[in-house]
């Protein structure tokens, strides 16, 4: 029986030095594997924070240039509508100008030689102030 004893109680310490053992092993593996989701969850973090700071700079590259497009194009329109504005009154002078010298030439034929060049004359200021005034407009636009 003491071999029975003995081996019971060798069995038993094996017991008590095997789960002392295990449980630091096991404690181990929970550590290193509380360690890798901490880390994990701190890499995920940084990467979302990059993300982020990525977007932004995007975005707001991507809003500069969506302003600077939308100012040029608002420039540019407005100033085709100063020289369509310009271009129809001038024809509109030229028009009624034409219309009036018709008139003249056959109601009193001496007056349309006068009325002509007083007309181009008109005309000529006109369109000089004209295209002074597209110019500026230019310089204007262009200036921010």
């Amino acid at each position: 029986m003491t071999t029975k004893a003995s081996v019971s109680s060798i069995l038993s310490a094996l017991i008590v030095a095997s789960s002392f053992f295990c449980g630091s092993t096991s404690q181990m593996v929970a550590q290193t594997a509380g360690q890798d989701m901490q880390n994990a969850g701190t890499s995920t973090k940084n990467a979302a924070k990059d993300t982020g700071h990525a977007v932004k700079k995007t975005s707001e590259k991507a809003t500069a240039n969506t302003k600077s497009g939308t100012d040029k194009a608002y420039d540019k329109t407005k100033e085709g509508g100063t020289v369509a504005v310009d271009k129809i009154k001038e024809t509109s002078v030229k028009g009624y100008d034409r219309s009036k010298e018709g008139v003249q030439k056959v109601v009193d034929p001496s007056a349309e030689k006068k009325s002509k060049t007083a007309d181009r004359a008109r005309e000529l200021k006109m369109k000089t102030k004209d295209d002074a005034k597209q110019t500026k407009q230019k310089v204007k636009d262009a200036n921010p």
